[in-house]
């Protein structure tokens, strides 16, 4: 079994024991690595007090049973309200250029990790002007007396909203997945470890001839949206896969207009970033609205070059939205062909992740 980081001393010097294929993380240099953060970061990640009326967690919208998703297509806040997109996985959120499904500006984990507390449209943890009480509430309680000074103890007060974002994106950076059978196969030369089918499906999937799968999904973390630690500075790529093409000023519905919300370009709505298809068996439901239920679902939404949509609000041919990305034309494939690539994407579900205690409710 891979053993990922180490450390000494409590926010001294961090190591990364990283298995093969896996680069070093981009780490800001303001918020250095440490396992007295991750720690700290674990234990609010997972706390409920920090929402309004002490409903939700970080980990409710992200649960580690399901690679850190939480299995619907719009998750509720603590209030009630509707998030207008489905929750991310956060596994290997470490290595991702850009957080979100379609914010071009959002690369800081230690800046995401204050939207859902503080954002108002949709509310999520509802924290917004409650800076204060929820400063005392984690000074009064006896855990986090201990945590927070081991964590950041070379702060005159280390009780502040920008310690405890930099204590959750530190927990979230260790969240790295790299031991599904793909990864034996591949790293371990494991020859058993994913079966002939899967094996064809990897030929499939990284085949122009079939799709170029690999073209938006390739690399170590299956994703052209990722970023390590002296990686180049590539643009960064969003796609429009054909998922609706309704009639009217806008192809896709509201809220949900891809990166067009921040750059108003036309040409950018339907555009969203390419999520890592690590631990994609667990996912579902699938797209950023959560509109495909199954792996099935999305294969012949690829299949067929652009989903269609027969009648209601949403109707119309997505095979024909004018901002489809050009590479998604459809895929001519045989039974054998489907089933193999199936496979080979249920050949990258790490289970091990799901039950390691490094990562689990420390509650």
């Amino acid at each position: 079994m891979y053993s990922f980081q180490t450390a000494r001393g409590g926010a001294g010097e961090y190591r990364w024991s990283l298995p093969k294929g896996f680069p070093r993380p981009r780490v800001p240099s303001g918020n250095p690595m440490s396992a007295a953060k991750a720690r700290l970061g674990r234990y609010l990640f997972y706390d409920k007090r920090m929402s309004v009326n002490g409903t939700e967690a970080c980990a409710s919208c992200h649960r580690q049973d399901l690679a850190f998703t939480n299995g619907k297509a719009l998750p509720l806040g603590s209030t009630g309200q509707a998030h207008p997109r489905k929750a991310m996985s956060l596994v290997n959120v470490a290595y991702s250029a850009v957080l979100t499904w379609s914010n071009p500006d959002l690369h800081s984990l230690e800046q995401q990790a204050l939207v859902p507390m503080f954002s108002e449209h949709p509310v999520e943890l509802g924290l917004l002007g409650r800076e204060g009480s929820l400063i005392d509430l984690l000074r009064s309680d006896a855990v986090y007396r201990e945590l927070f000074p081991k964590a950041f103890g070379d702060s005159k007060d280390p009780f502040t909203m920008a310690n405890l974002a930099k204590a959750l994106a530190v927990f979230e950076r260790t969240i790295i997945s790299a031991r599904s059978p793909y990864d034996r196969f591949h790293f371990d030369g494991e020859r058993d470890a994913i079966s002939g089918s899967a094996q064809r499906g990897e030929s499939l999937f990284f085949s122009d001839q079939f799709g170029g799968c690999f073209r938006c999904h390739g690399g170590f973390n299956f994703s052209d949206a990722t970023d390590y630690a002296g990686s180049p500075d590539a643009a960064i790529r969003y796609h429009n896969t054909g998922l609706y093409n309704m009639a009217g000023k806008f192809s896709y519905p509201m809220p949900n207009l891809g990166i067009f919300e921040h750059t108003r370009k036309p040409e950018d709505v339907g555009k969203f970033k390419a999520p890592s298809l690590r631990n994609v068996e667990l996912t579902a439901p699938y797209m950023h609205d959560g509109s495909i239920a199954t792996l099935e679902g999305v294969l012949d939404h690829y299949v067929a070059g652009g989903r269609t949509i027969k009648d209601g609000p949403y109707a119309g041919l997505g095979h024909d939205n004018p901002n489809k990305d050009p590479r998604i034309t459809g895929i001519g494939l045989t039974p054998q062909n489907r089933a193999d690539l199936l496979a080979f994407l249920r050949s990258l579900t790490d289970t091990d992740l799901l039950h390691d205690a490094r990562f689990a409710n420390p509650w």
